[in-house]
């Protein structure tokens, strides 16, 4: 079951970014034909952002303690102090922006000039942060591997 949590996480991290690039994309072409599938697009960002929120707070609660106190005495502590309390932190951006983009996307963004670039910003804004915060997944997890690594050496 740890298994399926842990990678769940950032599975639904990955896919809420790029539903968020099927929105930016469906933006820049906007169209009556498109306004169906833009809905549905920046529907599934929200249930792929909060599956993500809700996979991580999970594994974190539950066993990740454990991981942490061994990247800590690690090699690569400030893989826990930097990069995961930067990415729990820089969380709630895109959670917060995935919630709103459903709503944004409900405007007229065919006719609406003002609509359709505040759709492509609050976008473009959960890919990148996405991005980053996977990026910062990936240095926690190197952290982990490192700190195992010395473990095992020992």
């Amino acid at each position: 079951m740890a298994d399926i949590i842990l990678f769940a996480h950032p599975t639904f991290g990955v896919m809420a970014i790029l539903a968020a690039l099927w929105v930016f994309v469906d933006a820049l072409n906007a169209s009556a034909l498109n306004q169906t599938r833009l809905r549905v697009a920046a529907g599934l960002v929200t249930f792929f952002m909060i599956s993500a929120w809700f996979a991580g707070g999970y594994w974190y609660v539950v066993w990740f303690p454990p991981e942490k106190a061994l990247i800590l005495a690690g090699p690569w502590p400030f893989a826990h102090d930097l990069f995961m309390e930067t990415k729990e932190h820089l969380f709630f951006v895109p959670l917060i922006l995935s919630l709103y983009l459903p709503i944004a996307v409900a405007n007229d963004i065919v006719r609406n000039q003002g609509a359709r670039r505040l759709v492509l910003v609050v976008a473009g804004l959960i890919v990148l942060n996405g991005l980053a915060i996977e990026g910062a997944g990936a240095v926690v997890n190197h952290g982990a591997k490192l700190a195992l690594a010395g473990a095992h050496a020992r």
